[in-house]
């Protein structure tokens, strides 16, 4: 229960450390799969007008490595654009099936235990082949199709773009927390977010593929983007939550990184009124669970004043979009496949080992430098610990990666006194990776993963820490599910980074908090856990059949 003393940063506080798991107790979560309230990974609005999207044949061009170099011609915005960009960034990609058993669905942008609290929304105006007037619509996954849910005033389009490149595109994004509060409990609210950093990624590389870039819009108050999304007029568990906007627009070379900085929402208010929104949500669940903590951060987080969002300090400037050329040759792998194939392994076999530079190039794609982190406004908040395992030329144990330059001091002064900090051999200029204990950490990665075998059986794994009390002393209650997007965002680039190395990644949402603080010497909230990751050679399991995304719609057609 929240008292009248409490602060918007009390609360986010107080969630985080409540939500924590712990060698010795988890957070509180259900205990158990209720399978009869599972809920419905497919949002719906019924009585909306649905308009179907193309689905585009995969092309060799661009390669995935030639999206960190000269970006692609800009494509021109028409409705094969559209089909394209959300093909690439939050349809199926395969359903999965065990013989006997219920097939389930696999999404270009993954999710905490496959529960997709993520839903996405498009405001565009005419386009060519799709819509003859500005609108506002949700895109349903299923069936790779948008529902138009407001029909948009051309003043209105105008005002709302105001400042804004021309042509674009807004993205807005949502959560349902009770998505991942069915499994996870309490600690589905971080869950959520590290999703939506998944999700901006996605979108980010998806537009790069057609030569446009994303931007995170700082100053869209959760509330207004309820508004203009029409999640205001949802309640109760099942109800959506708006987290970003973005806006698409062609890529211009030179453009000031900060072109989206003047920006403002306003109250996201429709002239019309709520009668405007066409379509019911459909019901996710029969029956649900309350779990109020989520609730109380939710609100600690919307309800700051502002949004939250503070200006990005002058000493610490927003990316760039343009991307610090590698010198690393182009493998040739087209991008729209490698984003396509992209999977998280269930178990690793404990025996795929990389190359010393293979794991380089991998680190070298995760720096803020590359240009999907230009999506995000503000400075770069992630730095991570490595646990290597098997890399050819690379001693196992525990390393430090400063992803910013100005990490580095605040991390050396933060961890734990007696390590190394040794540079490794062979490693590139620019890489601020260190040697901090060497030795064999298998044990240790895979206890403080939750007693997790695929944290301890890749080529390596990691953890990312937030740069915690800076964030929040800089830009209050709404940097706290900032930081788990901009983890997620990371998470994407090592999913697609394993996949086009020729492993595999996965995401791991389950670790002992403190318990990984206590490993580094972590005393205090300067640096928190929020995220961890391994790499490594995946097992399959061939029970299981794998089935085109779109086999359900050739089968009703």
């Amino acid at each position: 229960m929240v008292t009248r003393d409490e602060t918007g940063l009390d609360i986010v506080r107080g969630y985080h450390e409540r939500t924590k798991h712990r060698i010795d107790a988890y957070a509180a979560s259900p205990g158990y799969l209720d399978w009869a309230t599972q809920p419905d990974p497919f949002r719906t609005f019924d009585g909306a007008d649905a308009v179907d999207l193309p689905h585009p044949e995969l092309r060799d061009a661009p390669t995935y490595d030639g999206l960190f170099g000269a970006a692609p011609a800009p494509l021109a915005l028409d409705a094969a654009f559209v089909g394209r960009l959300f093909f690439h960034a939050l349809a199926l990609s395969a359903w999965k099936q065990v013989p006997g058993s219920r097939p389930w669905s696999l999404r270009i942008n993954p999710s905490s235990g496959a529960l997709h609290p993520t839903e996405a929304y498009l405001l565009g105006g005419p386009i060519p082949g799709l819509a003859d007037e500005p609108g506002l619509y949700h895109y349903a996954p299923l069936h790779h199709r948008l529902e138009r849910r407001r029909r948009l005033p051309v003043p209105e389009w105008d005002a709302l773009g105001a400042g804004l490149p021309s042509p674009r595109l807004l993205v807005g994004l949502t959560s349902i927390h009770w998505r991942e509060a069915w499994k996870y409990g309490e600690r589905a609210f971080r869950y959520c977010h590290h999703d939506v950093g998944h999700a901006l990624g996605a979108i980010a590389l998806a537009a790069r593929t057609l030569g446009w870039e994303a931007r995170v819009l700082a100053d869209a108050p959760s509330r207004a983007l309820d508004r203009l999304l029409g999640a205001h007029l949802q309640s109760g568990p099942e109800a959506e939550h708006g987290d970003a906007l973005l806006v698409l627009a062609p890529l211009e070379p030179g453009r000031d990184a900060s072109f989206a900085a003047g920006f403002r929402l306003g109250d996201g208010r429709a002239p019309g009124g709520d009668a405007d929104f066409a379509g019911r949500p459909n019901r996710l669940s029969p029956d649900h669970r309350s779990w109020p903590a989520i609730g109380e951060v939710a609100c600690a987080v919307h309800e700051a004043p502002d949004g939250g969002a503070a200006p990005v300090p002058p000493s610490e400037p927003v990316p760039s979009s343009e991307p610090v050329p590698s010198p690393r040759p182009d493998r040739g792998l087209p991008a729209e496949a490698i984003i396509r194939q992209r999977r998280s392994a269930v178990a690793m076999d404990g025996e795929t080992a990389l190359g010393r530079d293979a794991v380089y190039r991998i680190l070298e794609r995760i720096l803020p430098s590359s240009f999907p982190f230009a999506v995000l406004d503000g400075p770069p908040r992630i730095s991570l610990v490595v646990f290597v395992h098997r890399v050819d030329g690379l001693a196992p144990g525990l390393y430090a990666l400063a992803r910013d330059p100005s990490h580095e001091s605040s991390l050396r002064a933060s961890l734990d006194a007696d390590f190394s900090w040794r540079t490794p051999d062979g490693c590139p200029d620019g890489l601020s990776l260190h040697l901090l204990r060497r030795g064999d950490l298998r044990s240790v990665a895979r206890t403080v993963s939750c007693h997790q075998d695929i944290a301890a059986d890749g080529v390596f794994s990691l953890g990312m820490l937030a740069r915690f009390e800076a964030a929040l002393g800089a830009e209050g209650p709404a940097a706290y599910p900032r930081l788990f997007w901009e983890a997620g965002l990371v998470g994407q680039l090592l999913y697609l980074e394993a996949e086009a190395a020729g492993v595999r990644g996965t995401g791991i949402g389950c670790f002992f908090d403190d318990e990984v603080h206590d490993l580094l010497g972590l005393g205090d909230q300067a640096w928190q856990s929020l995220y961890h990751f391994t790499v490594g050679g995946p097992i399959e399991d061939p029970r299981l059949q794998t089935l085109p995304p779109y086999a359900h719609l050739e089968r009703r057609g």
